[in-house]
């Protein structure tokens, strides 16, 4: 995609802090942390929504989850605690059309969200 920030980053044409990288996905550091440790992943495949997620894609989205878990993990997160979170279209909140799951953590989360 073009005009995909997100695609612009995994190409390497918008420089991003890079933590993790591999065949399937990548994850870099938020630009508008929202806690200490606050890392994106998106799949290297372009997929805009979740709605839009295809049978054979099924193994990349459980892909982000492992290599999120395996960076919380690094990160000393995994005793104490971290979040997971996809967000799918505009009410919920997503701004970049392009999957993408956020790892959150480093202070207490809140429920509910939003």
């Amino acid at each position: 995609m073009s005009n995909c920030l997100f695609c612009k980053i995994r190409d390497g044409l918008i420089p991003a802090r890079v933590v993790h990288r591999d065949d399937v996905c990548m994850a870099f550091e938020d630009i508008n942390p929202q806690a200490p440790t606050h890392v994106v992943f998106i799949p290297l495949k372009h997929i805009p929504t979740v709605n839009d997620i295809a049978q054979e894609d099924r193994e990349a989205v459980g892909h982000l989850y492992t290599a999120a878990a395996q960076v919380a993990k690094a990160r000393g997160h995994s005793e104490k605690g971290y979040r997971l979170v996809m967000n799918c279209n505009d009410d919920a909140g997503q701004t970049v059309f392009h999957i993408h799951l956020h790892l959150i953590a480093g202070r207490p989360m809140g429920w509910p969200p939003g």
